[in-house]
């Protein structure tokens, strides 16, 4: 399995679209799980980094340290 490489603060496209429509999200918090937070309406998830490995398709903004 390739390793997917993203940080925190990075906007990310996730396989599946939320529920208003948008399909970014930003990286808010990262350690056992990591929180996105949607771009359109503001609605955080927590989920597992292993989850959130398989359902993350591509990184779309990288945050610069």
């Amino acid at each position: 399995m390739i390793e997917k490489e993203f940080g925190l603060l990075d906007v990310v496209e996730m396989k599946k679209a939320h529920p208003c429509g948008e399909n970014r999200w930003k990286i808010i918090r990262m350690g056992m799980d990591i929180r996105i937070k949607c771009e359109g309406c503001g609605h955080s998830v927590l989920i597992p980094r292993r989850d959130f490995a398989r359902k993350m398709k591509k990184v779309l903004i990288k945050h610069e340290e």
